[in-house]
């Protein structure tokens, strides 16, 4: 029984909310943007880069959060009443990298 409470605490650190600059970015693949003009894909870009600054500011209140909650009652609150935004924030980052790969290709300015 002691050894059960004693692994309660790891396993609420490891839940905590990561901050955004450490969350990957979720493969997209190479076509979604293969059709779009250059002013097409820059309003894109412009789109989920502010999603993204949206996104990382709840992300980085949902990881206080967390440390907080976690500190105080061994809980990550936020990540569990659903602040929690790694998700959200992969898929946007892969959506920039995609459409940075296609401005690449089409040698955008």
């Amino acid at each position: 029984m002691r050894s059960l409470l004693l692994l309660i605490p790891i396993a609420a650190v490891t839940a905590c909310a990561k901050q955004p600059d450490q969350i990957a970015a979720a493969e997209i693949g190479n076509n979604e943007y293969r059709g779009y003009s250059c002013r097409q894909l820059s309003d894109a870009e412009l789109k989920y880069t502010q999603g993204l600054e949206n996104l990382s500011a709840q992300q980085e209140a949902a990881a206080s959060g967390d440390a907080f909650g976690v500190f105080l009652l061994g809980l990550p609150l936020s990540s569990m009443s659903g602040g929690d935004k790694e998700t959200a924030i992969a898929i946007t980052k892969g959506h920039l990298q995609s459409i940075d790969r296609e401005q690449q290709r089409k040698r955008c300015s």
